[in-house]
């Protein structure tokens, strides 16, 4: 038998040391003219603000004044009110959507339609206005009341600020309600589970990891969105910013106010939000930072 060793050539390049390579990083004069540009503007910014027409004094002094922290406070609540109405309307109105039943399903899809298709602002207003079209809500037999005393500025925009939510809120559940693989709403009717039973013990606890995200922002965006509120007179923080603004017109220090306190709440909301995607992101193999 002939030696096939014999047949290979021998490998005649000697392996060197890695000792014998340098390491010579790869520079890269894009990221670093970028970022130095950056810098440059940003302290520009800086120094303009820092010697611009503006008492910085007084910003420090209104930014814990009475009339702040009360509008402070009536922006969160209306928040938390609006944002929790709004989810439970989504919720339903996600169901209906969702059902065999072509009126639930035709309603659903109108409500959808009108309240996604039309300003927030202008819903506000037609709330807020309401008496001028039914200046008496009435049930006979029960009560009868004036439409001004009940649509205060308080309620108008808890109303329009709700639904307009959950119009948006409905599409963010269905889509979660949608993931869901549909083996599960074949094995939650094989034991027996009626459609809603099996949405409320097994299909939306697994939705809510899709859930959740969209839904944080959507609340983020709520803080911010009271804001509307101040045209139809409610006191939140932006609308007594401009009451003291109208009386001393420092404006812009007023308007710094109103900034830092959105910015202080929405961070809050933010870290909430990290905690709860990482609690109903358990067990997958995806971590939210």
């Amino acid at each position: 038998m002939p030696n096939l060793r014999a047949n290979v050539p021998e490998n005649k390049t000697p392996v060197r040391d890695l000792s014998d390579y340098s390491y010579v990083p790869q520079r890269y004069y894009g990221r670093i003219f970028a970022s130095v540009v950056i810098l440059l503007l940003l302290a520009l910014l800086i120094n303009a603000f820092a010697h611009g027409k503006i008492e910085w004094r007084f910003v420090g002094q209104f930014l814990t004044a009475q009339a702040i922290l009360f509008g402070l406070a009536n922006t969160i609540v209306m928040s938390i009110l609006a944002m929790g109405l709004g989810v439970i309307f989504g919720v339903i109105v996600a169901v209906m959507r969702m059902s065999h039943n072509p009126v639930l399903r035709s309603v659903a899809i109108g409500y959808t339609w009108i309240f996604r298709g039309t300003p927030l602002i202008l819903q506000l207003l037609l709330w807020f206005n309401l008496a001028l079209i039914f200046p008496v809500i009435s049930i006979p037999g029960l009560f009868t009341i004036q439409t001004v005393d009940i649509m205060s500025p308080f309620m108008a925009a808890l109303l329009g600020l709700s639904i307009n939510q959950g119009a948006y809120t409905s599409e963010v559940v269905r889509a979660g309600l949608i993931s869901v693989d549909q083996g599960q709403y074949e094995a939650a009717k094989s034991i027996g589970m009626t459609r809603l039973h099996a949405l409320r013990r097994i299909i939306l606890p697994q939705a809510m990891r899709v859930i959740i995200p969209p839904i944080g922002n959507e609340f983020i965006s709520m803080v911010k969105t009271t804001s509307l509120a101040s045209m139809i007179q409610y006191s939140e923080l932006l609308y007594n910013a401009q009451t003291i603004y109208f009386a001393n017109a420092r404006v812009m220090e007023l308007l710094f106010v109103a900034g830092i306190w959105y910015l202080v709440v929405v961070t809050l909301l933010s870290m909430g939000q990290n905690r709860l995607e990482r609690y109903f992101g358990r067990g997958t193999r995806r971590r939210n930072s």
